[in-house]
């Protein structure tokens, strides 16, 4: 490896030896690989396990500068599912992963990205993210490798979803799905030379010179064209020959907003000069791409530049590559073969810009900067009005009048063009465009909305025609309310830069003075204030670097605003009655503990049923009497208690002792209650209390009774050696068979099992139906149990058990019984 390097020249010997250093200390590198593999992280990121539970998400920005060369992503979750597997998932409790290029992914508002997600196998399709999402099922590990020659080099973010659809946002009384992790390893490789470019840095990058022409003067106001400045860039001829199939990348950056970009060849020249062959049968291949690498088989326009030059209309702003390729050198003419080795040739880019305050073709159009000028009161950060700088301003409205900004200029009756250019600062891609024109006549206006460049008939992002003609089958373009008068849709979580809306005045000679029209343009953070049926929430994604927002609905309203009702008027109405009403047969416990004068069971199972009732009103949004976190504590703590007072209840107990279990328990349940009331564990635990303080109250009934005999010692030690085991046993059994009404048992076991099967069968959408079962269940249950204990009455002076303390109550619990 040395040798090699001593043979080249003799100022490599010092890169030589630094290299067999490296190598004594376990870090050697062969220079082939310090050429092909010149790159350096820019940036790595770490995530730890993060859990994302039912109907949540996670967004993660990664930033790509132009010089990067390849990002990794390495995922890994605790998701179990293949692709077969998946399709038979609901989509509304499916793990996915969505990516998008420029701005946040929002797969609820159209199923497109959800079928795109169960059609896709790969992520092979990741390359086409400039113009849509991508959606797949949250595998459970990913490996994925992306070059600046699939994805542009901008600000790519994805979004991890437990669960996507209308429900995804709506308000549930209970859930029950199943919560995933994930963990992710993310890092962005780049050049550390500008002039390479690949995903290893091994491509040549030639940067174009670029200097200003001076101005293209037209005739003035007379023929409609107005002074254009021009920049022209060009490469070095000699450097620019390459053989049959060899491809040149150049680079080039368009700084302003800019009319035309135009690439030609000058000078072609044949290598050797003296060579057979003719020049105009040699393809000159361009491809032109923006922001990322172009290929021949991915590009964003392309063209023979031995025909014509290539014309680029409205280029965006930023940093344009263009590839050369020529082929077809070598090949028969004539009979002979042509000896044409290589092609040169000096390759020339033209820029037309426009002056300040003028765009559009021959820069005849007005165009506006729009400020942002007012910020929304009690706003989050971003939310702002655009307003032209100086603009004719409506006091207290935050509109503009668009009469007296239009352009004037018509050549031949021809439409004319307005442009407004706004900046969407760094940081609120999880902001929303609003844009609205009202008027009190029939609009005669198109909108075209375009990030990066100005928009045109065959060149937008977005558009607005009329009702029946818009970017509607767009993912994150919603139109709300339009008419003849009237225009109002949003762009969803909006691209970072500059946006160009432009409007286009049809056939405006001779009435753009008729009528009146305003326009607004602002940035909101959750659209139409979420249709008035929810509260609009932000958050950071999870590089911190990003806010966005997003609506929390009622309960009967969902999607991504809030305006699609999940559940009607009438069925919120049925929902509500059940789900009260329901409670109504805490009575039936409730009435045998007053008959028995169990007064503090009376109590308990009363204020059970009455606060289960009231929690609900306020759970449903019909009526909260106090806070919904106070009548959630006052349900889950009640149902607790009750569960293990219905156990205690069957011990025949002293009233001390169970005054001493029940206070351990209240403060056991007050603290399960207080914490995470709603965990499905909570059952098992409740259950497990009750059994528990049941067999303590045995030990304790069984102790004492035998206790009272008042024996000696040597005379207890002689009865316990009397007595028969089989004696014994026999004597308990027939205590435990006449201490119940076993059929109140057997009706007690099949309620409590019809209440674990209503548990088990609540969903978010059934939960109503279930869930009041649920109630008439284990209220009916608590009700049998309380029967089934017969009532006896000892001799001499002792009372009836059941006249001492006994607290009692249903086994109501659930996640808001």
């Amino acid at each position: 490896m040395a040798e090699n390097s001593i043979l080249c020249s003799v100022s490599s010997l010092i890169l030589s030896i630094f290299i067999l250093f490296c190598c004594l200390f376990g870090h050697c590198n062969s220079v082939e690989q310090l050429g092909g593999y010149d790159t350096f992280t820019i940036s790595s990121f770490k995530y730890p396990e993060t859990q994302i539970r039912p109907f949540d998400m996670r967004y993660i920005r990664v930033d790509l500068p132009p010089w990067f060369s390849s990002m990794s992503i390495a995922l890994k979750s605790s998701v179990n599912l293949d692709i077969k597997s998946a399709e038979k998932v609901p989509k509304s409790v499916l793990p996915m992963i969505c990516f998008r290029d420029g701005s946040l992914p929002l797969p609820d508002v159209s199923s497109t990205s959800l079928e795109v997600a169960l059609s896709n196998r790969s992520f092979d399709g990741i390359q086409v993210l400039q113009n849509m999402e991508q959606c797949y099922p949250v595998p459970r590990n990913m490996t994925m490798k992306l070059t600046n020659e699939q994805i542009s080099a901008r600000v790519l973010y994805f979004g991890l979803f437990n669960g996507v659809g209308p429900t995804r946002t709506q308000s549930k009384m209970i859930v029950r799905n199943r919560a995933y992790s994930f963990t992710a390893n993310i890092s962005v490789e780049g050049c550390t030379t500008s002039t390479m470019q690949g995903q290893y840095c091994n491509q040549t990058i030639e940067l174009l010179s670029c200097a200003r022409s001076g101005n293209s003067s037209g005739n003035g106001s007379v023929s409609g064209f107005f002074n254009q400045s021009m920049v022209l860039c060009r490469n070095n001829f000699e450097t620019s020959c390459h053989g049959d199939g060899e491809m040149k990348i150049y680079s080039l950056e368009i700084l302003r907003i800019t009319e035309s970009l135009t690439i030609s060849v000058q000078n072609l020249r044949l290598r050797p000069l003296d060579s057979i062959g003719n020049s105009s049968r040699i393809y000159l291949m361009c491809f032109a791409r923006y922001g990322a690498m172009p290929l021949a088989t991915l590009h964003d326009y392309s063209g023979d530049l031995n025909q014509s030059p290539l014309v680029i209309r409205f280029p965006k702003v930023g940093q344009w590559y263009i590839s050369i390729l020529a082929l077809h050198l070598a090949k028969e003419i004539g009979g002979a073969l042509s000896n044409v080795s290589k092609v040169c040739y000096s390759l020339e880019v033209q820029e037309l810009e426009c002056p300040l305050g003028k765009a559009g073709p021959n820069c005849s159009s007005e165009r506006y900067m729009l400020q942002v000028t007012v910020l929304r009161k009690y706003s989050t950060p971003f939310e702002s009005y655009y307003l032209p700088d100086g603009g004719d301003v409506i006091s207290d409205a935050l509109n503009f009048h668009l009469e007296p900004l239009l352009s004037n200029y018509s050549v031949g009756g021809l439409d004319t063009w307005t442009y407004f250019l706004l900046d969407v600062p760094r940081g609120a891609a999880g902001g929303n465009l609003h844009v609205r024109l009202m008027s009190d006549r029939k609009m005669n206006y198109e909108i075209y909305a375009r990030n990066g460049g100005l928009p045109s008939l065959i060149n937008w992002d977005y558009y607005y025609v009329n009702k029946t003609s818009s970017s509607g089958d767009s993912v994150f373009f919603v139109l709300y309310n339009s008419s003849d008068e009237k225009v109002d849709f949003y762009i969803l979580y909006v691209k970072e830069g500059i946006w160009n809306i432009a409007l286009r005045h049809l056939n405006s000679t001779g009435d753009i003075s008729d009528g009146q029209t305003t326009m607004s343009i602002s940035l909101e953070r959750c659209p139409k204030r979420c249709s008035y049926h929810g509260a609009c929430k932000s958050a950071l994604d999870t590089s911190g670097l990003t806010l966005y927002s997003f609506c929390a609905c009622d309960r009967n309203h969902g999607g991504f605003d809030c305006s699609i009702e999940i559940v009607s008027h009438q069925g919120h109405i049925w929902q509500s009655i059940a789900l009260i009403a329901s409670n109504a047969a805490a009575v039936f416990p409730a009435f045998w503990a007053l008959r028995q004068k169990a007064f503090a069971e009376w109590v308990v199972y009363t204020v059970s049923g009455i606060s289960s009732g009231l929690y609900h009103a306020c759970d449903v949004g019909t009526w909260c009497v106090l806070s919904f976190g106070v009548l959630q504590f006052m349900d889950f703590w009640l149902s607790f208690m009750a569960v293990v007072s219905t156990f205690i209840y069957l011990t025949t107990i002293d009233e001390v002792f169970k005054r001493a279990i029940h206070t351990a328990v209240a403060i056991l349940t007050a603290l399960m209650a207080i914490t995470k009331a709603t965990r499905s564990s909570n059952i098992i635990l409740v259950m497990g209390i009750g059994a528990f303080g049941l067999l303590v109250g045995w030990l304790i009934e069984f102790s004492t009774k035998y206790r009272s005999l008042s024996c000696s010692m040597g005379l207890c030690l002689n009865r316990l050696e009397r007595w028969p085991s089989r004696e014994w046993l026999q004597n308990l059994v027939n205590t435990v068979m006449k201490r119940f009404r076993w059929g109140f048992v057997l009706a007690g076991f099949i309620a409590l099992a019809m209440a674990a099967i209503s548990w088990n069968l609540e969903s978010s959408q059934s939960y109503w139906i279930w869930h009041s079962v649920w109630h008439v269940a284990i209220y009916s249950s608590s009700f049998f149990f309380l029967c089934s204990k017969v009532i006896t009455i000892n001799s001499g002076n002792r009372t009836p058990t059941d006249a001492n303390y006994q607290l009692t109550q249903q086994d109501s619990l659930s996640q808001g019984a």
